[in-house]
């Protein structure tokens, strides 16, 4: 009971915070690439698509970009053949199909800013995984049918969907999972996506207690991080800043729910859904505490266990699947300022 005066509270806490934004702002390290070379193969389909004259020449495309036609426009949820094609010319060249075309040219222009970015970031990356093989990537508009298509050879990126406010057309969704369709959340989401994959970020797959996903989620920010360095921490999380500096300020109402509820080894998927799955609000926190803050939280583990370990390197970090060795490394107890 000690604990319910300051969670009545806490909804108004979020929203009158105003703490410093040099932690969401902020550049982590910058590491220098002027050596690594990186030859990036980006193929722009958009026009290609859109301008289709005939379903021969449809066929024709998407038999030339095979993993575009099975990943990302699903072939397999179709009947037969005759039936996907038809319903993507329908698509293609339905007249809204027009205006969201000129939608795409008129933010992303000829794609060359967005290939630049995808380019330092294959750059930071190698810095890091000399190793790494670097993927093909293509754009195409899918008329909302899929966002990004993320493998260790491929990236396909639906650009419609990243149009960001003010565009004419957006994807069907709720206002704030709207917040990661911006044209700076590409690069950084694909990166998000590279840390979340099992050949970079290692688990421990027995382990299926909440703090286990949290570690795992928090390693993934963090090494996305590194990548695009100087991307604020709410594009990667989705959050507002009031929400990032609003957690910030809080973390010690937060920490003390969690250890109220007896999250950190429950395996429970009610509960693990509560504080890590994808909601507005994390309502048993606060009334403005945003969803998904045992991710948050995770981040802030690990971000304390490296300064707490300086001489651990981020491929040492990524191969760690010991999540209670980093939270215990980590020390983590906020405490209220």
């Amino acid at each position: 009971m000690k604990y319910v005066l300051p969670f009545l509270l806490l909804g108004s806490l979020f929203l009158s915070s105003c703490g410093s934004e040099d932690d969401e702002q902020g550049c982590a390290f910058v590491p220098e690439t002027s050596t690594i070379n990186v030859q990036l193969s980006l193929t722009s389909l958009s026009d290609s698509l859109t301008g289709v004259k005939s379903k021969a020449e449809l066929v024709k495309i998407l038999d030339n970009h095979k993993a575009l036609r099975e990943l990302f426009f699903k072939r397999q949820q179709y009947p037969n053949d005759s039936a996907f094609i038809n319903e993507l010319y329908r698509r293609f060249t339905h007249k809204s199909f027009d205006t969201l075309a000129m939608e795409v040219k008129r933010v992303f222009g000829n794609e060359e800013k967005l290939k630049e970015e995808f380019t330092q970031a294959f750059k930071n990356l190698k810095y890091y995984f000399p190793e790494i093989y670097i993927p093909r990537i293509e754009t195409a508009i899918s008329g909302f049918e899929t966002d990004m298509y993320v493998s260790d050879s491929l990236i396909i990126v639906g650009l419609d969907y990243y149009l960001g406010k003010g565009a004419r057309f957006r994807p069907n969704m709720y206002e704030y999972m709207l917040r990661q369709y911006n044209p700076e959340s590409i690069v950084p989401s694909t990166m998000l996506l590279f840390g979340i994959d099992a050949r970079i970020n290692v688990i421990d797959e027995a382990n299926k207690t909440a703090l286990a996903d949290m570690i795992a989620y928090g390693k993934s920010f963090y090494f996305a991080k590194q990548i695009v360095p100087c991307t604020p921490d709410s594009v990667f999380i989705w959050y507002s800043s009031q929400e990032i500096e609003g957690a910030r300020d809080n973390q010690d109402l937060i920490w003390a729910r969690f250890i109220e509820d007896k999250l950190l080894y429950s395996t429970s998927h009610l509960l693990k859904q509560r504080y890590l799955g994808e909601r507005p609000k994390t309502t048993e926190v606060g009334t403005e505490c945003p969803g998904r803050i045992g991710q948050w939280v995770g981040w802030q583990i690990v971000k304390s266990y490296m300064k707490n370990n300086p001489d651990q390197t981020l491929p040492e970090l990524m191969k760690s699947g010991n999540p209670d060795k980093i939270f215990e490394e980590s020390k983590y107890k906020p405490v209220r300022k």
